[in-house]
């Protein structure tokens, strides 16, 4: 049998095609909607699209808030994905202050409007863009990004960006115009990938198969 997923379902997740790609790599996928399913699982993915504050507020809403966090102080691998991994943050500033999930300290900020030459640039950034490791030298080993090449593209749609609080908590950036995006975070067991590794091909499957394996 193969491992054991959750994925938490707040009403703003592109839940069908994570669920789609993580039973590709061979999970047993089931749909978080309350504490105990969260407390269950062995593996929590949390996904999402849209905006952040109405994606917190989903989340507390369904009373998921606290589950979450005390799944993620229980050790246990944690992967939020584009919208997810932005709540994973202390606070967000998209459309107003708006406090996260605080699993992995830092804001939420705009994505730049213009590259460093100060040429506009299309908001939101959309497309496939090569990750780079941090300028803070982070290994990737022990990592859902160990078996993944530097330079390796992979698709992202986003107009906000997280800004972590520790450099060490980067585990990919990606280059937008020049300004260093955070394009995938790690804090011990809680992981988050900007982009979406259930839409970016082959190489995303090997990092979710990577995820199951080794986390």
């Amino acid at each position: 049998m193969g491992a054991s997923v959750a994925i938490v379902d707040f009403g703003s997740g592109n839940l069908l095609s994570v669920t789609r790609a993580l039973e590709h790599c061979g999970a047993q996928v089931a749909a978080a909607h309350d504490a105990a399913a969260i407390e269950a699982a062995e593996r929590l993915v949390l996904p999402g699209v849209g905006a952040f504050a109405d994606g917190m507020r989903g989340l507390r809403e369904r009373g998921l808030i606290e589950p979450i966090r005390r799944y993620a102080a229980s050790g246990r691998p944690v992967l939020g994905i584009c919208l997810g991994m932005q709540m994973l943050a202390s606070m967000s500033e998209e459309f107003g202050t708006h406090e996260g999930l605080d699993l992995i300290p830092g804001r939420v900020l705009p994505v730049p409007s213009h590259d460093v030459d100060g040429t506009p640039q299309r908001i939101p950034h959309i497309g496939w863009t090569a990750l780079r490791v941090p300028q803070s030298g982070t290994n990737w080993q022990g990592s859902m990004l160990e078996e993944t090449p530097a330079a390796t593209e992979v698709y992202l749609v986003h107009s906000f960006a997280v800004v972590p609080d520790d450099d060490a908590d980067r585990l990919a950036d990606c280059d937008y115009g020049g300004h260093r995006l955070c394009a995938a975070l790690r804090r011990g067991n809680v992981f988050g990938t900007q982009f979406h590794p259930e839409k970016s091909g082959p190489a995303g499957l090997r990092m979710l198969s990577t995820f199951l394996r080794r986390s």
